[in-house]
């Protein structure tokens, strides 16, 4: 009979039922079927996010959970934890922007955010800002960057970690601005930078093509500001006292 099920659930598309149907407890038909399919449909999303956190290629597991919030975080006047962590920038394709120095956490955030995106269906995308710039180059001397370009079109949120950190080549700059021009209103952005606005003239060689750049990124976006000291200098300096 098993095998009967299995054959009919796979015509039908049904990927997961052949596995629940005999764990659902039975009262009526219509509790029964109803658990039946709430199941398969609840087994799916879990699949679909698994699937989405694979893709967008973090380099971590850091999640909202484990994240520590504290004062150091400055959020803008339109945005609280609350927005942020429900994605509703996602939804309104707005960028957020998180500044500060190194170590203060900004990386740990926005992949907890990446990954809470991916499990609730979103497509997301994770790049160090300096490996983006070396694919891009890449695909620009190999005459493959408009197919780059459009590994991008069902994306919803990337992640670029890092900007600021190396500085780009001509070639790297003006691919990356005109990555992020398609990106604009399009979909979401989501940066971490040790850099202020100001200073980003020190990454892209071209000030014309970093105010067009500046300009884009800004234009929807919320800016957080982090202060204080390195979660990792302060870990490193506490455990030197024992």
């Amino acid at each position: 009979m098993s095998d009967i099920i299995k054959t009919k659930c796979k015509l039908l598309r049904l990927a997961y039922v052949a596995d629940l149907y005999e764990k659902i407890p039975f009262e009526n038909p219509e509790q029964y079927v109803t658990a039946l399919l709430q199941q398969e449909l609840e087994v799916r999303e879990s699949a679909k996010g698994e699937r989405l956190l694979k893709k967008a290629k973090f380099i971590n597991e850091k999640e909202l959970s484990t994240y520590q919030w504290d004062e150091q975080i400055r959020f803008p006047p339109q945005l609280d934890k609350e927005s942020l962590t429900t994605l509703q920038f996602i939804e309104q394709k707005e960028n957020i922007v998180l500044s500060g120095a190194p170590g203060t956490g900004k990386t740990h955030l926005v992949t907890g955010l990446g990954r809470e995106a991916c499990r609730k269906g979103y497509e997301v995308r994770f790049f160090r800002v300096a490996d983006l710039v070396v694919l891009l180059e890449k695909s620009w001397r190999e005459g493959k960057f408009d197919a780059f370009r459009r590994k991008f079109d069902k994306v919803d949120m990337i992640i670029l970690d890092e900007m600021g950190y190396v500085p780009f080549s001509k070639e790297g700059a003006e691919c990356l601005f005109q990555l992020i021009s398609d990106w604009y209103e399009q979909r979401s952005l989501v940066i971490t930078s040790n850099l202020e606005f100001s200073q980003w003239n020190r990454i892209f060689v071209d000030s014309r093509l970093t105010a067009a750049l500046v300009d884009r990124v800004i234009h929807h976006a919320h800016i957080l500001s982090f202060t204080g000291d390195s979660y990792r200098v302060n870990h490193a300096l506490s455990l030197r006292h024992f």
